[in-house]
């Protein structure tokens, strides 16, 4: 096991008259990137003034010292000590980072089929019901929730999003149709069958919207960080996050998602790469990374073309269903390892 330690300096001054010197504590880590299975140890050093007691915390979790990372949530974590010397309590902070320990294998994919794909469609979400395919398009005064008949493209009904809202992500979880706004820290929820609005949901510390998926019993949101926020389907409520993190680093701009046999599939926002990611729902690991490539050269080359954004799950045909904004085309593709 690879052995790594966190060096806690406690520098204690001298009081200059004032009789509390823990307010002139200070530690400073010498590593802050860890991987699963590394051990934190902590070594307190002194001047002076003696220390009581200290207390460690992983995001507020008491943890005892030497720690061995193990089954944590991967990415930014926050490492706390509480500290007491004559019964006074000083806390000092420091955020350390947790990477996966695996390199994400490299997938690619085999178009299956071409659609037809309204090419004024900002497309921003996308979810089947069984053959009737579920969009969200954005921009503001051009967005709206339609069923779509994926085989021709034919729009089989559109709401418009009033022209202050930009849409973002969908998802279909109890007869609901949950659609987020991109920074108008709002999302809708309407009947799946009629369409019409049934109520709304306030963001909180997620600030914006990108991609929505589900478990079948939470829903799952990307808001344009690293971060994929759990919520409560009854109310929006967060209950908590996970970020997305490869073996290097933590990936942000996480953008349109699905839920896929325990995962979640999500598009990436990148003008030079189209490509999509898969990510462990409870870690945050990236397991995988689709290459997409060449997707985007096979569309109608217009002015108003973005990047790839759009992929839904067809669990009969066991496909995925992919597209982009302003694209000519949807497009069957089956995936595989490189």
């Amino acid at each position: 096991m690879k052995w790594m330690s966190l060096l806690f300096t406690l520098l204690l001054l001298k009081a200059c008259g004032s009789s509390d010197n823990l307010n002139k504590i200070r530690f400073k880590p010498n590593q802050n990137t860890f991987v699963s299975g590394d051990t934190l140890s902590v070594t307190l050093k002194t001047a002076k003034t003696l220390v009581d007691s200290t207390f460690y915390f992983l995001n507020e979790k008491p943890i005892q010292i030497p720690y061995v990372f193990s089954d944590e949530k991967l990415g930014d974590i926050e490492l706390k000590a509480k500290i007491y010397s004559s019964g006074k309590l000083t806390e000092r902070t420091q955020f350390i980072r947790l990477l996966n320990p695996s390199v994400p294998e490299l997938w690619t994919y085999k178009i299956v089929n071409e659609f037809p794909h309204d090419k004024t469609a900002y497309t921003q979400g996308l979810e089947f019901d069984g053959e009737i395919l579920f969009e969200s398009t954005g921009l503001n005064g051009q967005s709206s929730l339609r069923k779509v008949a994926y085989q021709t493209g034919e729009i089989i009904e559109s709401i418009p999003l009033d022209r202050s809202y930009f849409g973002e992500g969908i998802t279909l979880l109890n007869n609901t149709v949950f659609q987020l706004t991109w920074q108008e820290g709002i999302g809708f929820m309407y009947d799946q069958e009629s369409l019409e609005m049934k109520t709304s949901f306030k963001y909180e510390k997620s600030i914006e919207g990108w991609g929505l998926c589900n478990d079948g019993q939470y829903l799952y949101k990307s808001d344009g960080t690293a971060k994929i926020w759990r919520l409560d389907p009854s109310n929006g409520k967060e209950l908590d996050y996970i970020e997305a993190t490869t073996n290097k680093t933590i990936l942000s701009k996480i953008n349109e998602l699905e839920w896929v046999n325990g995962k979640i599939f999500a598009n990436t926002y990148q003008f030079q790469k189209e490509v999509a990611v898969v990510i462990d729902p409870k870690s945050g690991a990236i397991e995988r990374v689709i290459d997409f490539s060449g997707l985007k050269e096979k569309v109608e080359q217009i002015p108003s073309l973005n990047v790839l954004n759009g992929i839904a799950y067809h669990p009969k045909r066991e496909t995925f269903f992919v597209t982009g904004k302003n694209w000519s085309k949807m497009f069957e593709v089956s995936l595989y390892k490189k």
